[in-house]
């Protein structure tokens, strides 16, 4: 696949430059070795940290979700749909965010989903085993807070940006590497943590956290599956006997979301609230400025709420 005409008139501008003038990655567009940067559309957080990790110096990553926004909810502006549109590759998840899934579909050939490589295999439901995101087959789609799922996620982003731009194809072979090794540390950190917690129960605000609650050995129990939907009177009641029953010392709020129900729920238990971040974006407020030091911030959290010694 050719790289866009303007990224090729940028790096051969770059070869007649005088020496004094600034050649390299400070237009951002060309790469320290001045080939041209491989642009890139991420749908939201995760995947462009994933592009970012790979890709290195090489690309030049967009994320179409603004900070603090709810990715879910993402509506694509006229000229989002034209960036998409000119993108070098477009990395998406489908049935997460319905707007990107109209723009790749306009993209064709530059779009790439990440579902396939994601492997999900749990269903979206308040216990961990139904998701109205609209993802497809009515899959969670939160692969990212399993990562090992995400490193899987990460060779396939490499794969491909080896095949958009094969001049730099070792080196997005080798960055891969470097960070599933990373995350593999990570994953070896998570289960050490949490092998030894008193209470496997995982009672979340929003059903975002299955797929860690089921390679860490937890139960995910979940008050909505929409993350801003107001929960009904028999949701809560049911929640409140779970927690009850089981003896749960803390619920687990999330952030970009309202804290109000698991506030309600913990009034009514004698619980304490605690707060996950399920990672679908960074904002001033997140606990760490990457996916691994906010990763770890929950693992923190939930040594301590799930009383693992």
């Amino acid at each position: 696949m050719r790289l866009r005409p303007v990224l090729a008139t940028a790096a051969a501008l770059c070869l007649t430059a005088t020496p004094l003038t600034a050649c390299g990655s400070d237009d951002g567009t060309t790469s320290a070795d001045g080939t041209p940067k491989v642009s890139v559309m991420a749908s939201f957080y995760p995947l462009q940290h994933a592009v970012e990790q790979v890709g290195g110096d090489h690309v030049a990553v967009t994320n179409l979700t603004k900070p603090g926004a709810e990715p879910h909810d993402l509506e694509l502006s006229p000229r989002d749909t034209v960036a998409v549109a000119k993108a070098d590759l477009v990395v998406y998840q489908s049935g997460f965010q319905p707007a990107v899934d109209d723009a790749a579909k306009q993209a064709r050939d530059t779009a790439f989903d990440v579902t396939p490589a994601a492997h999900l295999d749990l269903a979206a439901t308040e216990d961990g085993h139904d998701h109205e995101h609209g993802e497809e087959g009515g899959k969670d789609p939160h692969f990212w807070l399993d990562p090992m799922k995400y490193a899987d996620v990460v060779d396939a982003v490499a794969t491909r940006l080896a095949e958009v731009d094969p001049e730099h194809a070792d080196d997005y072979r080798a960055n891969a590497t470097r960070y599933r090794k990373e995350l593999t540390t990570l994953d070896t950190e998570f289960e050490d943590g949490l092998r030894t917690c008193r209470s496997k129960e995982l009672v979340t605000g929003h059903a975002a956290f299955g797929y860690l609650a089921d390679a860490y050995g937890l139960e995910q129990e979940s008050i909505t599956l929409d993350p801003e939907a107001e929960p009904s009177a028999k949701d809560m009641a049911e929640v409140v006997e779970h927690v009850k029953e089981h003896g749960v010392k803390t619920v687990y709020a999330e952030t970009l979301v309202p804290r109000k129900t698991a506030e309600t729920i913990a009034a009514e238990t004698g619980a304490t609230v605690a707060v996950l971040d399920p990672l679908e974006g960074l904002t001033d407020e997140s606990a760490g400025d990457d996916y691994v030091s906010v990763m770890r911030s929950n693992l923190k959290t939930l040594v301590k709420g799930q009383s693992c010694s």
